[in-house]
């Protein structure tokens, strides 16, 4: 049966009405195309370590399938928008690369397709290979929507020649420092002017780390309501504000637009760093030595958010010989040999367990990662988002970050968000009621 998104609910899921009379323009002019019968895929890719990845990807592929692989890159900002217009337009590739944030809202459009057919008739496709969290993370309503390619929870990074300098003992490899320990480092480690104890986005994503480990989320368990204002996360979002406001142990803000954590820490005055795995091919370029070890841990343990990013088949990908290679290039861009490769290359820590060995140090202490995803160290928690994720993180864009400047409390600008956070959270219980309709 054709699984086809027809081109007007996908225009009224996604308000991309003029965008897709444009598109379906451009693509009306345009005369050339992917020869018949090759292997098309979509990815980010915004720099050039990046694109040697996607190109050796590719070779990879052709030696496996024996077709021409073509794959469309993009840098990663404008990513989404382009893939909604070849959605809307018919010219989405075979697979498609998505971010685990925004994998339950093209699902529940009908915008890609459930996969739970396709691996319950291919006994060689093992699922049980890739982390339980990529599995979730690629997952809505009960249904199994794309396949994972990396998966990596958030750590710590310290600048080692930093703490020795100034005489304090490195930190625990494998057990997470308390929040207090954490933050009487921090001050003791800040010089104004100089030298500082801790760096982190402005912005949600990396707040969300901290409201785990307090036992907190951004929404109730069903998505319905915002649960910012429960103690837990007030707890996490105060402890946070307080380093940059309270406790100045972070760099100055000069623009919360373009602030960087892994700009600040590579400057080398900066002891700790909140980031994830894919940074450590970046920090790999670091003038000191520097590691990595387990979140801090607040009063519900080491939790911090786990995130990863998968590839997906568009709704619009037809039955019979087109959707059989769809599958096959789906599964050969997430397999161990292709996963090796992104592992080599640092770019992530892989997604399947099969694959994990090839992601190797620096940083010395790199295997936390695997261990924290196996649950045999700390732990961590599956980035919860809702169907209209990206506008809720817009909203909290807006007035959050005013917190990190001490321009606004940390209650008022709860306050603030919360009816407005609600009405979109009611919005996305409404859109996943849609969506489980449609299955029947």
């Amino acid at each position: 049966m054709s699984t086809l998104l027809s081109r007007r609910r996908f225009l009224e899921l996604t308000g991309l009405a003029g965008l897709g009379a444009a598109a379906a323009g451009t693509v009306a002019g345009c005369s050339s195309g992917p020869p018949s019968g090759a292997a098309t895929w979509s990815m980010w890719s915004s720099s050039a370590a990046e694109k040697k990845v996607w190109d050796d990807f590719g070779k990879y592929v052709e030696q496996q399938l024996d077709v021409k692989s073509v794959a469309t890159l993009t840098p990663s900002n404008g990513y989404p928008t382009k893939l909604d217009l070849q959605l809307v337009s018919g010219t989405a590739s075979l697979v498609t690369a998505l971010n685990g944030t925004l994998i339950p809202t093209y699902a529940a459009r009908g915008a890609h397709r459930p996969l739970d057919d396709l691996i319950a008739a291919d006994p060689d496709f093992k699922l049980d290979d890739f982390y339980e969290t990529s599995q979730r993370i690629s997952s809505f309503n009960g249904k199994t929507y794309a396949i994972g390619f990396d998966v990596a929870p958030t750590v710590m990074y310290y600048n080692k020649d930093l703490l020795t300098t100034q005489g304090i003992p490195l930190p625990s490899r494998t057990e997470p420092m308390s929040w207090a320990t954490f933050r009487d480092l921090c001050k003791q480690l800040t010089k104004p002017g100089q030298q500082y104890g801790f760096t982190c986005a402005p912005a949600i994503d990396d707040l969300v780390s901290w409201i785990y480990c307090a036992g907190g989320n951004v929404m109730s368990d069903d998505g319905g309501r915002s649960t910012l204002g429960d103690p837990e996360a007030m707890e996490a979002l105060q402890y946070v504000i307080d380093l940059f406001v309270k406790d100045k142990v972070t760099p100055p803000i000069k623009n919360l637009v373009t602030e960087s954590s892994l700009s600040n820490f590579m400057q080398g005055n900066v002891a700790f760093m909140q980031n994830g795995p894919w940074q450590v091919v970046n920090a790999r370029k670091a003038k000191f030595d520097w590691d990595i070890i387990p979140f801090p841990a607040g009063s519900a343990g080491s939790k911090p958010r786990v995130s990863g990013s998968s590839f997906a088949i568009p709704s619009g990908v037809r039955d019979g010989a087109e959707l059989d290679l769809a599958w096959k290039l789906m599964k050969t861009l997430t397999s161990t040999g292709a996963l090796d490769i992104y592992a080599k290359a640092g770019r992530n820590n892989p997604a399947r367990l099969s694959a994990g060995s090839a992601f190797q140090p620096p940083p010395d202490n790199l295997g936390i990662v695997q261990e924290i995803l196996a649950g045999k160290l700390a732990g961590g928690h599956a980035f919860d988002v809702t169907t209209n994720w990206n506008q809720v993180k817009q909203l909290l864009g807006q007035d959050l970050p005013r917190t990190f400047l001490g321009q606004v409390t940390v209650p008022d600008a709860i306050n603030g968000l919360t009816p407005r956070l609600d009405i979109l959270m009611r919005q996305h219980l409404d859109t996943v009621r849609q969506a489980t309709a449609r299955k029947g």
